[in-house]
């Protein structure tokens, strides 16, 4: 098969697309045709060096794909060769074929064509497990997402409002929040002009968010504090804005507040089964019916994965940058 290749860690040229081994299912395993893929933040903390895929994951980038299912692995019932699915995956994306663990399979929605259903496995598992499954996000509640019109930040917006909770979102340009406020979103704060702490406040005279889905870790840290509500639950999956900070426990305290830091690439394989087995009864009727959907900003060749990582690092883009397979 043709895939990306990382000889060297560096930017975007360090990706480079060639012939490698092809993957074989093992024990629990299916082999996916791969129709598309998409860059997620790791990918491109991976292609740099910095983030190192699982053992015994493949060592090409990318957290999730769309295809078709090629070939079944020992022990694998419940899926057929030829069914449309998408993955949530440790690796292996950027490439013609993948292996992926029957449980972290999913069905390609109604409604939706194979290559664009690529975009959701890794923003929807983020998303439901950690604003519903650790948060437990309730109707009425509010939801602070930072970078709201990222992959990631689309999808939280449609998933709370679809659950009746009120959104609050974070993004740098007028446009962005524009996009935002489509998809649902109540609360628009420009974070180069106004202060996300004081926005948050004003619109829920005084309270706070009761949830806060963070990308940005430690330079957030303390002001995501002082935003929560009385009981607020913080929720960080990245470190776009580095990884030590100071906090006030005072402040943790007086909030009886809670912190939880979570990624998904590394988590065992029968965590992740459950979170997908949870998106599937949760998330996949929705999107079946219409009512939440991926939103895709461009798709790029897999084999010029360098151009879509420079889309991504300029952050230009709004949701997702899909790589289509040949």
């Amino acid at each position: 098969m043709y895939a990306i290749t990382i000889p060297e860690p560096g930017g975007p040229e360090a990706l480079l697309w060639g012939e490698a081994p092809d993957p074989v299912p093992g024990e629990g395993e299916v082999l996916v045709e791969v129709a598309a893929s998409a860059v997620n933040r790791a990918d491109i903390l991976q292609r740099q060096g910095f983030y190192d895929p699982p053992p015994g994951a493949s060592p090409h980038p990318g957290l999730e794909c769309s295809g078709r299912i090629a070939a079944l692995g020992p022990g694998v019932s419940g899926w057929s060769v030829g069914d449309e699915v998408c993955a949530l995956l440790a690796g292996g994306g950027y490439a013609e074929k993948v292996a992926v663990p029957a449980g972290q399979l999913l069905p390609r929605p109604q409604g939706l064509g194979l290559k664009q259903t690529a975009a959701l496995p890794e923003v929807v598992c983020t998303v439901w497990s950690n604003i519903f499954m650790i948060a437990h996000l309730r109707p009425g509640e509010t939801l602070l997402v930072h970078g709201g019109s990222s992959g990631i930040g689309t999808m939280a917006i449609q998933l709370a409002k679809a659950f009746g909770a009120k959104v609050a979102v974070t993004a740098g340009t007028k446009e962005k929040l524009e996009r935002c406020a489509e998809l649902g979103a109540d609360i628009l704060v420009n974070y180069r002009e106004q202060d996300f702490v004081e926005e948050v406040r004003k619109a829920t005279d005084g309270a706070g968010a009761d949830v806060i889905l963070d990308n940005m870790g430690a330079q957030y840290l303390d002001r995501n504090v002082q935003a929560l509500a009385v009981n607020g639950r913080l929720a960080i999956i990245g470190m776009q804005g580095g990884v030590q900070a100071e906090l006030n426990i005072l402040n943790l305290l007086t909030k009886r507040a809670a912190i939880n830091a979570t990624s998904l690439r590394a988590r065992p394989l029968g965590e992740k089964a459950a979170i997908v087995a949870a998106v599937r009864e949760h998330v996949w009727p929705l999107i079946d019916a219409g009512h939440v959907r991926p939103i895709v900003d461009r798709e790029i060749p897999m084999s010029d994965a360098a151009a879509a990582h420079r889309v991504v690092e300029e952050s230009g883009h709004i949701g997702k940058v899909l790589l289509v397979a040949p």
